[in-house]
């Protein structure tokens, strides 16, 4: 795992950390992995902060789930109300999710008009293949090479950057990612189509129906790749022509993140078939949903009943539902931009002075900053990329890393990250950069 905490140096922690690590391997088993070279012991968040045992505040700029800060009081208020008066299931009539889908609807083309609700962006994304699969009677599935869709059965096997130990689906074919900082001077969005299109006629020659095509619309796990905006509109005609769906997973991009628009794909000027979102949904609670077209709802939703028991339970739609008015009443869009904006001129301007960073790209307040041992070949460098993941943490600033190799740094924090504290990122990052060169 990229950035991961290797138990091997557990003899070299304090007490305290190694104590509760040794507790956590005995009851959690190895699956389960920590972040960092030294792991972070949190016990507080607040807002764009996030605050250790000893009371050290760390600034938190890869978080994405609680999208509208830490412990925002008003999704807290809306939690905790809601709770007090009741919290059941969807087979009972109520208003409430009514009109909360009558609102997320309305920031989503009119084309798509339907939700099913979850309780994971995982779920989500099983429920998204299963209506792909029944509506277009395929089984082919075409994902980016290093795509993360989830860990249920279905979606763990269409996520190749859980490692070569998950095998991939025997239907599921990857393509490379819309690399344009490789790209020699191709146009992205015809590579890209091309490579689509050809894994569509490799399923075809081996008696697979296509059934979707999904992607989030950043790329977020293959590098982050955002460039040129409406790139993937080829991909879609290809996908359609294929008689598949598309599926765009908005679960990282999604409410907001890209500043410019609420949701990625429609920076790309497109209309997916189905559209799958997780918990910044709900700031963190366990609710997610599927966004999809009437008629591709309509058969699989005669013939199969669909019940998630918990999924739009009352207390997540009340936060579900403060999450949307803070997006708005807080301008966290028009932040995203801005400070995304500012991040990215930042992070240009230390290209200039160190050749390490390859690229600097991004949407937003979702950015990357791609490392490499030389600008000429532009060979990866993960190494590098790790250790100042890793420097940045014991300065008190949080991020990780992306892509097949590593070494692009990932950065995402919760929407009220401010200018503020793009500087506070940035002299860091620069502090870090110079004690390395």
């Amino acid at each position: 795992m990229i950035n991961g905490f290797d138990p091997a140096r557990l003899a070299s922690l304090p007490e305290r950390e190694r104590s509760l690590i040794e507790r956590r391997q005995a009851l959690l088993g190895p699956s389960y992995r920590l972040f960092y070279e030294n792991p972070l012991h949190l016990v507080r968040g607040e807002g764009v902060w996030l605050y250790d045992a000893d009371g050290n505040a760390y600034l938190d700029a890869y978080n994405n789930v609680p999208s509208v800060g830490h412990c925002h009081p008003k999704v807290v208020a809306a939690m905790s109300q809601q709770a007090a008066v009741l919290n059941t299931h969807t087979r009972y009539l109520d208003e409430k999710i009514l009109d909360y889908c009558d609102k997320l609807l309305a920031t989503f083309p009119d084309e798509l008009s339907r939700v099913m609700f979850t309780c994971t962006g995982s779920e989500a994304v099983d429920l998204a293949l299963r209506i792909a699969r029944y509506y277009t009677g395929g089984t082919g599935i075409i994902i980016t090479e290093n795509a993360y869709h989830g860990v249920t059965a279905a979606a763990a096997e269409i996520s190749p950057s859980l490692g070569p130990n998950m095998p991939l689906g025997v239907h599921v074919m990857t393509v490379p990612a819309p690399d344009a900082y490789r790209a020699d001077g191709q146009d992205v969005e015809t590579a890209f189509a091309d490579s689509v299109a050809k894994a569509i006629a490799a399923m075809q020659r081996h008696g697979i129906k296509p059934a979707a095509f999904i992607a989030d619309s950043i790329f977020s796990t293959d590098g982050i790749f955002s460039e040129p905006p409406g790139f993937l509109k080829m991909t879609l005609d290809i996908v359609h022509d294929a008689g598949a769906l598309y599926i765009a997973d908005e679960v990282q991009p999604g409410f907001g993140r890209l500043g410019s628009h609420m949701w990625g794909f429609l920076r790309h000027d497109i209309v997916p078939d189905i559209a799958v979102m997780g918990k910044p949904m709900g700031n963190g609670l366990p609710i997610a949903a599927a966004v999809m077209k009437a008629e591709v709802q309509d058969r699989f939703g005669r013939d199969i009943r669909y019940f998630n028991t918990f999924g739009a339970n009352h207390v997540s739609i009340a936060a579900a539902n403060a999450v949307l008015d803070i997006i708005r009443d807080e301008d966290l869009m028009g932040n995203a931009l801005s400070t995304g904006n500012h991040m990215l001129a930042g992070m240009r301007q230390l290209q200039q002075s160190f050749d390490c960073i390859g690229d600097v790209r991004g949407a937003g307040l979702f950015l990357g900053l791609e490392f490499v041992k030389d600008r000429q070949s532009r060979e990866p460098d993960g190494t590098r990329a790790l250790a100042v993941v890793n420097r940045m943490r014991d300065r008190k600033v949080l991020i990780s890393a992306a892509g097949i190799h590593g070494n692009t740094l990932k950065i995402r924090p919760p929407l009220p990250f401010a200018k503020d504290h793009a500087r506070v990122f940035l002299d860091t990052l620069e502090e870090v950069l110079r004690e390395m060169h």
